[in-house]
């Protein structure tokens, strides 16, 4: 099966803003449990900065235009559609991005435990505890 826009897809991916540049330190080579992220992935109409198949997640990182009432409207039908497709949508802005990383990559990594049947609430065993 051909992928379309995959010269546009491409293209984003020499161009990446400095939001997608420091989001994928976080996600690039399965550093998210093993997790693999895709880059500028398309699906269907639509390109995702960031897709992990497996979880059907698409993580977007929306600059000013998606503030503006044109973008908040083209941002709600295009969620809708995907979510049709069966893709949820993560929104984060290219200020917490660049400015908190961290918190980033702790939301990311809970819906991810949470898709997983992990429950966020219960930590995870220290090294050597449990059995």
């Amino acid at each position: 099966m051909k992928r379309k826009n995959i010269n546009k897809c491409q293209s984003l991916r020499k161009n990446q803003t400095d939001a997608e540049k420091k989001i994928w330190t976080i996600l690039r080579n399965r550093q998210m449990d093993g997790v693999k992220f895709r880059r500028q992935y398309p699906i269907g109409e639509y390109i995702l900065d960031f897709y992990p198949a497996e979880y059907k997640l698409g993580i977007e990182a929306d600059g000013g235009q998606h503030f503006e009432d044109d973008g908040r409207q083209q941002d709600i039908f295009r969620t809708q559609v995907l979510s049709k497709a069966g893709v949820e949508i993560l929104r984060f802005n290219n200020l917490e991005i660049l400015n908190n990383i961290e918190g980033v990559y702790e939301t990311i990594k809970k819906r991810i435990d949470e898709k997983n049947g992990v429950d966020p609430q219960i930590p995870s065993p220290q090294r050597g505890e449990g059995t």
